[in-house]
């Protein structure tokens, strides 16, 4: 089969699981299609939400085949200047809060096209990477960014102590959201960090998701939807421990968490518990906090679609902008098609050409602009919202309006 259904808890384990809300089935949300596959049927997954009754932990059962998600991946973080810069500011935090010596071994699991890497290399550190997207993972290695293309596992690791010995510094960006087997993955990490080494991951926050309303950061690749709460007894449980936690502005609200081998040399601030304790007091703890949370995305979707409908009965012209993997949900569990967006723009040319996951809207570059002036651009990146409505000001200028979805609808 092409995905299978787990039966338990991905952190504790626990079969003590209840569903607390449901989205729209979708394809892949990174599945974009060439004009020559538009015939070919793409299948359609369940996207279901369930919460662990032990340890809170909030995730999707349904796992689809990591092949089918992330062997042709098209996403990279090169083409933002706004992950750009957040990588070489993550880059430059992290080697001066560890006084990292020049020749200090990084690993970056997931490391994409190596963005986070090249700063590190700036500043004289020995780079790897790993990531199974193999077009991207060539490329990266071809630009200077040595990068295996592979899942990391416990075999991976006990390679690369072999023959890099241990790491001082290991990230995982935007990846520990996407792997099913996070015990597995973080035996391997255990296993190559050194003994004053951090893990340092970034992850989407479940208290932000949660408060803004940012559903559609629901789809298959991002299979948990974290918490400190439960991921400082995850670790604990597994030989190692976070000692710090802090906010990052990325995908609408993620959490920065450094993590160490037990009894490491880092004291644990009291920044972690001021976290659990705030998720404790939004009831994220229990399931009934994201059971309400259902409620909320529904009045919402009824609030946007109301708005587009009255624009296009009106003869005005919509497109998309930004063609990331959460606009996939965000379409299907609205119904937003072709018969609302005519095509969806995009910077990134790895993007350009194809069609969208599913729904099959074109994908095309920012000069369509300038012949061919939509009446309004959704911005389904709307993480990016600023940097686009700046980089498009003379759209604006021309009397072109922007749609933003979440956190609130507003219409600018």
């Amino acid at each position: 089969m092409s995905y299978i259904i787990k039966n338990k808890c991905r952190l504790c384990e626990s079969r003590k699981l209840i569903s607390v809300f449901e989205l729209a089935p979708t394809p892949p949300a990174n599945a974009f299609v060439s004009k020559k596959e538009l015939s070919q049927e793409q299948e359609c997954y369940p996207l279901e939400v369930y919460q662990c009754e032990v340890c809170s932990h909030v995730q999707l059962l349904v796992v689809v085949d990591p092949d089918i998600l992330f062997s042709n991946y098209v996403y990279v973080s090169g083409t933002s200047p706004v992950f750009v810069k957040h990588f070489k500011d993550y880059a430059e935090y992290t080697i001066n809060k560890f006084d990292l010596e020049p020749g200090s071994f990084i690993l970056d699991i997931g490391s994409n096209d190596g963005t986070l890497l090249s700063f590190f290399r700036n500043h004289g550190m020995k780079i790897l990477g790993v990531d199974p997207a193999i077009k991207i993972a060539e490329k990266a290695s071809k630009n200077g960014i040595k990068t295996i293309p592979s899942f990391f596992d416990l075999s991976l690791s006990k390679s690369l102590l072999d023959n890099y010995g241990s790491a001082k510094v290991i990230t995982a960006n935007n990846v520990f959201a996407h792997v099913d087997d996070l015990i597995g993955l973080t035996n391997s990490i255990r296993n190559l960090l050194s003994k004053d080494g951090v893990f340092i991951f970034e992850v989407s926050y479940l208290k932000d998701v949660y408060e803004k309303c940012l559903f559609d950061m629901t789809y298959h690749e991002h299979l948990a939807y974290h918490s400190v709460l439960s991921l400082d007894r995850f670790f604990y449980h597994n030989g190692l421990e976070i000692f710090d936690v802090i906010n990052v502005e990325t995908h609408g609200g993620s959490i920065r968490v450094f993590v160490q081998l037990q009894g490491g040399k880092h004291m644990r601030k009291k920044t972690v518990e001021r976290f659990i304790n705030k998720e404790k007091s939004l009831g994220l703890n229990n399931v009934s906090a994201m059971k309400n949370f259902g409620k909320k995305i529904n009045t919402l979707g009824l609030e946007l679609i109301s708005i587009l409908k009255e624009l296009k009965d009106n003869g005005s012209i919509i497109a998309g902008f930004g063609a990331p993997a959460k606009a996939t949900t965000l379409m299907y569990h609205f119904g937003i098609g072709s018969n609302m967006i005519d095509y969806i723009i995009d910077d990134s040319p790895l993007k350009q050409g194809l069609f969208s996951s599913g729904m099959h809207i074109p994908i095309v570059s920012s000069n369509i602009l300038d012949d061919n002036r939509p009446d309004y651009l959704l911005i389904l990146a709307w993480n990016f919202k600023e940097s686009i409505m700046k980089k498009n000001n003379i759209f604006k200028q021309k009397g072109g309006r922007f749609i933003i979805p979440l956190p609130k609808i507003e219409v600018i």
